[in-house]
């Protein structure tokens, strides 16, 4: 971190809250089936979990490690010194991701006849506020991030 260049907040909050995201899905291994369904994982992953499957256990440490990862990403687009490739083409993407994971239900509401589950509108709403809070903190370092005097 420059000195001068104080950590975005915003960024840092985003960080956090894919950190915390991913603690959580290590939680869930953890926990096993009543977590998973709790989640709404779905009760084939709970079921497998229950039986000491490894297949729920290794998605759901596939997705801590993404969200661990994205964490670090936040740090780094946020002004923390971290050694990571390309970190504003990573942060457009995983802020993407995040949004159009939030937005991904209003077809489902829309166009189909598909179930809206409590969890579906809850984690929805989870992911547009985190990918919103990645978007301001992306929006106010960009010019940083770009080398541009601020």
């Amino acid at each position: 971190m420059d000195m001068g260049n104080p950590l975005n907040p915003m960024l840092v909050l985003a960080a956090g809250l894919s950190a915390v995201a991913s603690l959580l899905h290590l939680m869930i291994i953890l926990g096993g089936g009543p977590w998973y369904r709790f989640f709404g994982a779905g009760e084939r992953f709970a079921r497998a979990a229950d039986a000491g499957r490894v297949y729920p256990s290794l998605v759901t440490a596939g997705i801590a490690a993404v969200l661990g990862l994205w964490a670090a990403y936040a740090l780094a687009a946020g002004g923390l010194r971290l050694a990571l490739p390309w970190v504003p083409q990573v942060m457009c993407a995983l802020t993407a991701v995040y949004l159009v994971r939030g937005l991904a239900i209003v077809p489902l509401i829309l166009f189909t006849r598909a179930a809206v589950t409590p969890f579906l509108l809850w984690s929805s709403g989870v992911c547009m506020l985190v990918g919103l809070v990645h978007l301001v903190g992306l929006y106010q370092a960009w010019p940083r991030m770009m080398g541009a005097s601020v």
